[in-house]
């Protein structure tokens, strides 16, 4: 299948896979970067002496100045180039991970903390721009599956590591410092590599380099395709990834178990994701865009409702891997037009797709926190049950009528 635009490209030459693998690595730690904090909190309350609350800015600094970014990141990538700012984004996750590792009081860990998020920004959604600019639209799909796994990996990983550390001797500080030299080791082999293959893979900025920031949105949302990827990956957001950030809290209050326990059945869902990464190769061949975005959609909303009307916390295990799994049948459709929604500002458009995101789950989590305060778990996973599906759908019509135009 071809999207407008497209233009012609070559199969993958193995420079360009090796670039992939790599930047895969990247994401990889910098996902990891965002979700190390989250077990590292004890640990930073009993070193410095703060609260819980006070303790938790590293990671909501962290979060809040990787979404801000994403409206930065990309227009500086059309304008100067795709392959220089992946490169600047990793060595100043390197740097700011230093910073972090350094820090000789818990502001100065914030504010480096803060700096890591504005660094690792630039990662994940300029890979993605690099290798809409590498890959054929047909072979694209399956490759960004690949790549994902370096992002579900890092998630896993991170809160992994964060939990092995703050009972570690080594505490957070060495935490971080596998960071720095990952994210060094990573910098200095991508460098390399992009160099070699940026004449084929990442072309330079083109002649309307100089557009202004806000001129490269307005071009990209005057597009009424980008605006209905937008909107979906907004809804996403709200209706998907909203409720499930709560799936730990629901289990622990509704069926008793430990917060690690919960933890556990939860990072099922990344597994899930992993396990479609893997097979998508063969997924994207065998159903095709629109049936994947109305399957997933449907499993996730499945996966919600059994959520609420489960009998017993072992259930939430295969439910959070069904959910896992349907979320990445949605999300990397979604993700894939994102790369060929503006080709030219391609840098800019999937940044914006990346702050849709962002703020969708920002606003659904705000939301779905004061609504099981007030009233309990029950709205938010029916609403995610009821509307996860008809988002999938809704885009898999809209997909049907981008086809039958041509």
């Amino acid at each position: 299948m071809s999207a407008a635009g497209a233009g012609p490209a070559a199969p993958a030459s193995d420079g360009t896979a090796r670039v992939i693998i790599l930047l895969a690595c990247a994401a990889f730690f910098s996902s990891a970067a965002l979700r190390v904090a989250d077990a590292l909190l004890p640990r930073l309350v009993l070193d410095f002496g703060v609260g819980l609350g006070e303790a938790a800015q590293i990671v909501t600094g962290f979060a809040v100045a990787y979404g801000l970014m994403q409206l930065v990141s990309g227009p500086l990538a059309d304008r100067y180039g795709k392959t220089r700012m992946i490169c600047l984004a990793v060595f100043g996750s390197t740097v700011a991970a230093l910073a972090s590792v350094l820090s000789p009081s818990f502001t100065w860990l914030v504010v480096a903390r803060v700096a890591w998020g504005m660094a690792a920004a630039g990662v994940i959604p300029l890979a993605m721009a690099w290798i809409g600019d590498a890959l054929p639209y047909e072979q694209r799909q399956a490759t960004l599956a690949r790549f994902l796994t370096g992002t579900l990996s890092g998630m896993i990983v991170g809160q992994f590591v964060g939990g092995l550390f703050a009972e570690s001797t080594l505490g957070w500080r060495g935490a971080f410092t596998g960071f720095v030299v990952g994210n060094l080791v990573v910098g200095i082999l991508l460098l390399r590599h992009l160099r070699q293959n940026a004449g084929t893979a990442s072309p330079a900025p083109s002649a309307d380099a100089q557009l202004g920031t806000l001129a490269r949105f307005a071009n990209v949302l005057r597009r009424p395709w980008a605006r209905i990827v937008l909107l979906a990956v907004l809804c996403e957001g709200l209706f998907l990834l909203g409720p499930l950030a709560f799936l730990p809290t629901y289990l622990h209050d509704r069926f008793g178990v430990s917060i690690l326990v919960a933890a556990a059945v939860t990072a099922l869902n990344a597994v899930g994701g992993l396990v479609y990464a893997i097979l998508a190769r063969r997924i994207v061949q065998r159903l095709g865009e629109r049936r994947m975005v109305s399957y997933g959609g449907a499993l996730v909303g499945g996966a919600f409702a059994a959520l609420w009307l489960m009998p017993d916390w072992w259930v939430g295990a295969p439910l959070a891997f069904i959910a896992g799994f349907g979320t990445y049948l949605l999300h990397n459709t979604l993700q894939t037009h994102a790369t060929q929604m503006a080709p030219e500002w391609r840098g800019t458009a999937v940044s914006l797709f990346a702050f849709c995101l962002f703020v969708g789950q920002a606003i659904g989590v705000a939301v779905c926190g004061l609504v099981i305060e007030r009233v309990g778990h029950t709205p938010p996973w029916i609403t995610g049950a009821l509307l996860v599906p008809v988002t999938g759908w809704l885009f898999a019509a809209a997909l049907r009528r981008r086809q039958a135009l041509g």
